[in-house]
């Protein structure tokens, strides 16, 4: 097939699918921006009319930028946020190099922070602000609240198998959730009286209403517009990271207003990339100049592929959830890449790993073996997704990725610097102000996404 006919069927298959994964209901949007003008398919969609003539492409100024996003997925096992912990403080560090400060945080260099489980205490801790409004804790920092946790259920007997399953004691998140209310005091301990506000980057965190029976996600927008979208971060991190043994967590929002019955994220989103990415081109006041996926940089951090049973082995009934669930985030990984087509090499990274790691199946390591696991799954290459071609072997491990990442997290944050147009706007609201009390509360926009991914699921 020649290059440029393959584009244009690229282009087509990308009109027909933004609606679907992404709500648009103007296919010409996702081609708004400047690299996508003046192509086949963005002169064939822009044709309106009987007359048959076409209508310009309105092409925005050149060098608006991108919108940065980390997306974090979670999961059911005791591995759960290693992988993304380690793959976090890798990224920091070569952000820390390249700028040569040694004080970046990764909440300088993303517009918005998007985690699902234990990927949602590790986005809520690096966007958390503190008293001099500057992010609160590093990326070293979450990790190290990642292994301390660990640690403590080795300790208490919980195992040390690095491939542990949620039957077995429930995943990292889980087993310091539910240690008899040891989880919500050491939520409290980390993030205090700080609510959805309370942080320096947009911050989104799913988890499962069993009340609406329906996926619900906790914004700092919706916070922003009012306080029956505001909980604390300590709660949000609970429900997001509830569910084990069939436990809800119910948690309310800092007015008393709203109240969730909340079972996991990683149940009911546990890859948030597309709840992120919709939230974005979505969102015209914080993101306005986000006209489709070109002018977004994403990565994705997995949780690490599960080792499961033998063949034929019987599986019980948190293991087939956990299969479920890892089918889910593949298939948004999948999803997302298409979307991407031929930026997915230059927008969007996948960091995923395959397999057990050896490393891991040192008993009694004390957090060593996790420590090591790690950076063995960082060493290694994941499949990635190719587009109209299946599946294939990544041409770089998941370490030069994320090096190739920093680089342009590092360019993007030079670019702006240099240039009076921004792609991310946020809306600054002062911490405490309620700018819903004098107006009618907005429709939540949880509420919205969650429909488009219940219609999606």
């Amino acid at each position: 097939m020649e290059p440029g006919v393959d584009k244009l069927t690229y282009e087509i298959f990308s009109i027909l699918e933004s609606k679907f994964l992404f709500g648009y209901d103007d296919a010409t949007k996702l081609f708004s921006s400047p690299n996508a003008a003046g192509s086949p398919a963005a002169t064939a969609v822009a044709s309106t009319g009987a007359s048959g003539k076409a209508t310009p492409v309105r092409v925005l100024p050149a060098e608006t930028g991108k919108v940065c996003i980390l997306s974090i997925d979670g999961g059911g096992r005791a591995a759960d946020g290693l992988l993304a912990g380690a793959a976090l403080v890798l990224l920091e560090s070569s952000l820390r190099r390249r700028t040569g400060d040694d004080r970046a945080r990764l909440a300088d260099f993303f517009d918005v922070a998007a985690g699902s489980g234990a990927g949602g205490v590790l986005a809520a801790m690096l966007v958390a602000r503190g008293p001099d409004g500057r992010p609160l804790f590093s990326a070293a920092d979450a990790l190290a609240f990642l292994l301390r946790s660990l640690n403590n259920r080795h300790h208490r007997g919980g195992g040390g198998s690095w491939s542990s399953s949620s039957s077995s004691g429930g995943g990292l998140m889980r087993a310091l959730l539910f240690r008899r209310g040891g989880g919500a005091a050491a939520f409290r301990k980390v993030f205090g009286d700080l609510t959805l506000r309370d942080t320096v980057r947009p911050v989104l965190v799913p988890c499962y209403d069993l009340g609406t029976a329906g996926p619900f996600l906790f914004s700092r927008a919706d916070a922003v517009e009012t306080r029956a979208y505001d909980f604390h971060l300590r709660d949000v991190c609970a429900a997001t990271c509830a569910g084990a043994d069939g436990a809800a967590v119910e948690v309310r929002s800092c007015d008393g207003s709203t109240r969730i019955a909340a079972v996991g994220g990683g149940v009911a989103l546990g890859n948030p990339t597309a709840a992120a990415i919709t939230h974005v081109l979505n969102n015209k006041r914080e993101f306005p100049l986000a006209g489709g996926v070109e002018d977004l940089l994403v990565v994705s951090i997995g949780s690490g592929e599960g080792g499961g049973g033998g063949c034929g082995a019987a599986a019980s009934s948190s293991e087939i959830v956990r299969i479920a669930a890892e089918g889910v985030a593949d298939m948004v990984d999948q999803a997302v890449a298409m979307a991407f087509g031929h930026n997915r090499t230059s927008n969007y990274i996948r960091i995923q790993a395959t397999g057990t790691p050896r490393a891991g199946n040192n008993k009694g390591s004390g957090g060593g073996g996790e420590s090591l696991a790690a950076e063995e799954m960082l060493s290694q290459k994941n499949v990635e997704s190719v587009l109209f071609r299946g599946k294939k072997v990544a041409e770089q491990t998941n370490a030069e990725k994320l090096e190739r990442f920093a680089h342009e997290l590092v360019k993007e944050r030079d670019r702006r610097r240099t240039s009076p147009l921004s792609p991310a706007v946020v809306k600054s609201t002062a911490p405490g102000s309620d700018s819903g009390a004098h107006q009618p509360p907005p429709a939540s926009y949880s509420n919205l996404v969650s429909h488009m991914l219940t219609s999606i699921m």
